[in-house]
């Protein structure tokens, strides 16, 4: 039995390395019209890219929900060339919807409509993503060995990254309402075609990680299980990086949630600090016990991912342990922990990133799936 499961990861691998045969289609949902104006325009539209492959071998289709100024490319190709998360995927066996955010890339923007746009600019992406060991703003930043290249402007591959990224929405607020208004009709959507509804495994990332327990809430019947890579955090403020602000005032999410007993406002959900850590501007908080408990993300499984070099290596526990103590089932695999080094914020961009998919994420999802 173990040789033919090793046999099957091993030609899977192969597989991806050398393209699988698939179809691909897009479409959009979660569009309305403004009729203000004399002649009405659509916005809050969000473009959906569809990858098949001929042998659809898995039960449940994966969404990937990207961060923030990217775009559904992160895991559709590679800058250096090399197969990419979606080859891996495909190679499994299963069907890919890869989003742009509404307002963002394919998804149009309508500047009288949808708020202010942020740019980020070369250096944020080195000091942040690419190059991190050079900036050191974070005591794990020197650890950082698996970006493909030097990060640097002028490095190739440091300039193709950067050329690919989008502005995008200054107000988390308006991005978490538009990703779950169209998002839900997303859930809504895949599959309607079929004798039975078709849940997916939402895969998020980075800024997305609110999003995807905003569509989980929301849909909990048709979210099997959220793969959450360095997700948005930590609860209630902004940590190691400026700006130092209250952020998420609903713990992990801009927008509200179903919490029990439930609230009417943020300002019911009381917490108490866990630690400080003053040197990279992190506070740690918790609800005041007795937690609320997140309902409807309860019934799902989750699996949190951080890397050993990402500033999130200062604060995913806490956000892990927040979702824990809501009674989330989350488990959250730090990189190093299971002999995986040297990545930073970009995981699946970095030279080992198919380390990562095929045993981590792909070996979460096979344990778990009899239970899904």
């Amino acid at each position: 039995m173990l040789f033919w499961a090793l046999l099957s990861a091993a030609l899977a691998t192969a597989a991806a390395a050398q393209g699988t045969l698939h179809t691909r289609s897009y479409f959009y949902v979660g569009q309305t019209y403004n009729t203000t104006a004399p002649a009405a325009i659509a916005h809050g539209q969000m473009y959906v890219e569809r990858l098949t492959p001929a042998n659809v071998t898995q039960p449940y289709p994966l969404v990937f929900i990207h961060g923030r100024e990217m775009t559904g490319t992160n895991i559709l190709a590679t800058i250096d060339g090399e197969p990419s998360w979606a080859d891996y995927f495909l190679a499994q066996g299963y069907e890919l919807y890869l989003v742009d955010q509404p307002a963002r890339a394919r998804s149009a923007y309508q500047a009288s409509l949808d708020g202010p746009l942020s740019t980020l600019t070369t250096l944020y992406v080195e000091s942040r993503f690419t190059a991190v060991e050079l900036f050191n703003l974070w005591p794990q930043a020197a650890l950082h060995t698996q970006w493909p290249g030097n990060g640097s402007v002028g490095d190739s591959i440091f300039d193709n990254f950067y050329a690919a990224t989008i502005p995008s929405l200054v107000s988390e607020e308006e991005s978490s309402k538009k990703i779950k208004a169209a998002g839900t009709v997303l859930l809504d959507q895949i599959g309607v075609h079929l004798p039975s509804v078709q849940p997916v495994i939402l895969l998020t990332h980075s800024q997305s990680g609110q999003f995807g327990w905003l569509l989980g809430d929301a849909r909990p019947n048709l979210v099997k299980a959220i793969v959450a890579l360095e997700p948005i955090g930590p609860p209630f403020t902004n940590a190691v990086l400026p700006p130092f602000i209250a952020a998420r005032p609903f713990g992990v999410t801009e927008i509200p949630m179903v919490y029990s007993p439930p609230i009417n406002s943020a300002d019911e959900l009381r917490r108490e600090v866990v630690s400080v850590d003053a040197s990279v501007n992190f506070t740690c908080f918790r609800q005041a016990s007795p937690a609320r408990q997140l309902a409807n993300l309860a019934k799902i499984p989750v699996l949190m991912v951080s890397s050993e070099a990402s500033y999130h290596a200062v604060y995913d526990n806490c956000t892990a342990d927040y979702l824990q103590q809501a009674g989330v089932s989350v488990t959250h695999i730090n990189l190093p922990e299971v002999g995986i080094h040297g990545n930073a914020h970009m995981m699946f961009m970095e030279m080992n990133r198919i380390d990562i998919v095929e045993n981590v994420i792909q070996q979460w999802l096979t344990n778990i799936s009899s239970f899904l």
